[in-house]
């Protein structure tokens, strides 16, 4: 495997992983927040912060497209 290889490897799966992050932190405090009047993570610095609820769903966002580009730099499709 070359190095330019693995670099992508290795980018693609932070994207993962911060997607993952991201999804789980942004809808998952928007449901806590619903539910139990209680938010988490990052989604809870920014309603502290002063931000509008809708923030939470804008993260949850954010880690649906960190995942859909880590999908899309694993497909075989990029591959040499």
């Amino acid at each position: 495997m070359t190095s330019q290889a693995k670099a992508k490897k290795s980018t693609s799966g932070l994207l993962a992983l911060f997607g993952a992050v991201l999804l789980v932190q942004g809808f998952g405090s928007a449901i806590t927040e619903s539910g139990w009047d209680t938010s988490f993570g990052v989604s809870a610095v920014l309603r502290e912060a002063g931000a509008p609820a809708w923030v939470d769903l804008v993260v949850g966002a954010v880690g649906c497209a960190l995942l859909a580009a880590a999908a899309r730099a694993r497909s075989p499709r990029n591959a040499p």
